[in-house]
C-alpha cells in the first residue's frame, strides 16, 4: 500500500557563512522557545525586560522595552505598583542582555529590583550561533556562553544559579538564579 502525504511542510532554514540554522531564529519573539519553562519559574509579580512587543511578554509580567516605553533603559526599571511589595518577584529577559552596554552593571542593578528570594530568568543567544556573535550582528555588543553567565551571576552574589548546558534549537540557553 502506497500512502501519500497530504501535508508536506519543509523545515525552513537560513544559511550564514556556511552553517545552516532553523529560520525560526530570524523571526523575533525568541522568548516563545523558553516560555513554558519560564512560566514554571517566574511566579508572582514581575517584569519582562526587552520583550520588544507587549504581546511577546511573559503573560503575567509587566512588559518593558525601548520600542514602547519612552524613555526606557535597562538601568531604569519601575517599582511595583502601590499596594504590592516594594520589589519584584522576578525579572524575565529574553535576547536583551547582549544589547546592553554594560551587562554586568545591568545584572547588578536588576538584583536591586528583585526581592530576597526573587528570581532572575535569562534566555540568551549562544556564542555557537555565528550570526549572533558580535563580529556578525552589530546590534549585539556581547556574546555569551552558559559558563560566562554562570560565573557572572555567582560573582554578583546571585544564589542557586542554574544554567542549561549547550543550547536549544534556537541556539539559545537559559540561566536562572535567586537573589
Amino acid at each position: 500500500i502506497k500512502r501519500e502525504r497530504k501535508y508536506f511542510m519543509p523545515i525552513e532554514t537560513i544559511e550564514y557563512k556556511g552553517d545552516v540554522y532553523l529560520s525560526l531564529q530570524a523571526t523575533g519573539n525568541a522568548a516563545r522557545w523558553c516560555r513554558q519553562f519560564a512560566l514554571e519559574i517566574c511566579k508572582g509579580a514581575g517584569l519582562d525586560v526587552g520583550c520588544m512587543k507587549p504581546e511577546w511578554a511573559l503573560p503575567h509580567a509587566l512588559p518593558i522595552d525601548i520600542s514602547f516605553n519612552d524613555p526606557w533603559e535597562a538601568m531604569n526599571l519601575p517599582n511595583p505598583p502601590h499596594g504590592f511589595a516594594e520589589k519584584w518577584d522576578f525579572i524575565h529577559s529574553s535576547h536583551c542582555l547582549e544589547h546592553t552596554p554594560n551587562y554586568v552593571e545591568v545584572l547588578e542593578y536588576w538584583k536591586t529590583k528583585i526581592k530576597d528570594g526573587g528570581v532572575i530568568f535569562l534566555y540568551l543567544p549562544h556564542y555557537a550561533q555565528k550570526y549572533w556573535r558580535v563580529s556578525a550582528n552589530r546590534k549585539h555588543i556581547h556574546s555569551f556562553t552558559p559558563k560566562i553567565i554562570r560565573n557572572v551571576l555567582k560573582e554578583l552574589g546571585y544564589k542557586n544559579v542554574h544554567v542549561t548546558k549547550g543550547f536549544d534549537l534556537n541556539h539559545s540557553f537559559c540561566a536562572i538564579a535567586e537573589k
